[in-house]
């Protein structure tokens, strides 16, 4: 099973050269993909609750040269909060930078005061991402705008589209247009349902379910919690390692504990 890593990008005061130390590290040990979390103007200073302070599709473009096989991905770009034709822009451009190693997470958002601050309304959240999905497809498939204009860079081939959420709705979502789908903080039991839920709406098994698992007590709980995920039906298991300060001590022993 595939292990993935959540980047701790909670701080101000984290250096571009931790980040891009870290990523490398996550590669030396085998971790198959390294994620960004995503907030524009959150309502609090970021921390446990809004990660995000470096945008992830800029942040992956520095980590893309500082890396060479680890998957690059966004966990979760907001996409309501963004020009969606921007988006694709960035996202091929990572895609072109990285060798083909971009994963695209996207999800609705759920905080309604960061909608509010950004003039979006909330209540066309879920609408909005469809409208995001649809457009990336056609740009990335076609290279060509509702009215014609030319997009480029053109993906080489199709850039992985990860979809978070544990509503249904989520679910559907990622059935119909996505590759890959994401829970956040599900437990092992409750991830199981949704898996079982999200084999009916995709019966041909092609979404890939992935759980976050974040770490805040002793390794070896989580280390149990990662195998309980597994038994779940989790095709991989992003994990945050909680404390700025011991992630690299903690990220190296849970990757030799899960060999």
């Amino acid at each position: 099973m595939s292990r993935q890593l959540v980047l701790p990008n909670e701080a101000p005061s984290l250096s571009p050269q931790r980040l891009a130390g870290l990523a490398r590290l996550a590669e030396k040990l085998g971790y198959d993909a390294v994620w960004l979390p995503d907030h524009v103007l959150p309502p609090e200073p970021f921390g446990e609750v809004f990660g995000g302070v470096y945008e992830p599709l800029v942040t992956l473009g520095y980590l893309a040269a500082a890396t060479e096989r680890v998957q690059l991905g966004t966990s979760v770009v907001i996409a309501p909060l963004r020009s969606p034709y921007v988006l694709a822009k960035q996202a091929a451009t990572v895609d072109r930078l990285s060798g083909h190693r971009l994963v695209l997470g996207l999800g609705a958002g759920w905080n309604e005061p960061e909608f509010a601050e950004l003039g979006v309304d909330f209540s066309r959240r879920g609408a909005l991402l469809d409208h995001t999905l649809a457009l990336l497809d056609q740009l990335f498939t076609t290279g060509r705008g509702p009215a014609g204009g030319h997009f480029e860079p053109r993906p080489a081939g199709r850039i992985p589209i990860l979809v978070g959420g544990n509503s249904t709705v989520a679910l559907r979502r990622a059935a119909r247009a996505g590759d890959q789908w994401l829970s956040a903080g599900l437990s092992p039991d409750q991830f199981a349902e949704r898996v079982t839920k999200l084999a009916e709406l995709d019966p041909e098994r092609r979404v890939r379910p992935i759980a976050r698992l974040q770490v805040t007590g002793e390794l070896a709980t989580a280390v149990e919690t990662y195998h309980e995920y597994r038994a779940a039906g989790a095709a991989a298991v992003s994990v945050h390692f909680g404390a700025d300060e011991e992630y690299e001590e903690r990220m190296t022993a849970f990757a030799a504990a899960t060999e």
